[in-house]
């Protein structure tokens, strides 16, 4: 299975809340980098961030997929259920690195979307 696949593979499984499943398509030392919010490292350490972050399945929507040998870059948006029932939508932009076959090193910019203000909502007059 190409890297594209294989990504593509385990985020279903992400979007089908089979969180463990996502975990097959790693390596054991699998390491995600949250640019300057969090580092986390090993496959029991993702299942706890998904299984707390992911209140249900997130949608994603993937605007570019790059290959380039064991380096996979995808950009897109993704929307996540929030702890109040509302949801959440981010930019993000992944760079993956791959170890035979499977992924072993995220790197991931992650941006929320911020609703645009409105003049009702501002105190310009």
């Amino acid at each position: 299975m190409d890297i594209k696949t294989v990504l593509l593979t385990a985020n279903k499984a992400i979007t089908e809340g089979k969180y463990a499943d996502f975990l097959l398509y790693c390596t054991d030392h699998i390491k995600w980098d949250f640019v300057g919010d969090r580092i986390l490292e090993g496959k029991s350490a993702i299942l706890q961030y998904m299984e707390e972050t992911y209140l249900e399945p997130p949608i994603f929507n993937i605007e570019r997929l790059n290959v380039s040998g064991v380096f996979l870059t995808v950009t897109g948006e993704i929307t996540l259920k929030n702890k109040n029932g509302g949801y959440d939508e981010y930019y993000y932009c992944d760079n993956w690195e791959f170890e035979d076959g499977k992924m072993a090193n995220l790197k991931a910019y992650v941006i929320k979307k911020e609703i645009p203000s409105s003049p009702e909502t501002t105190n310009e007059k």
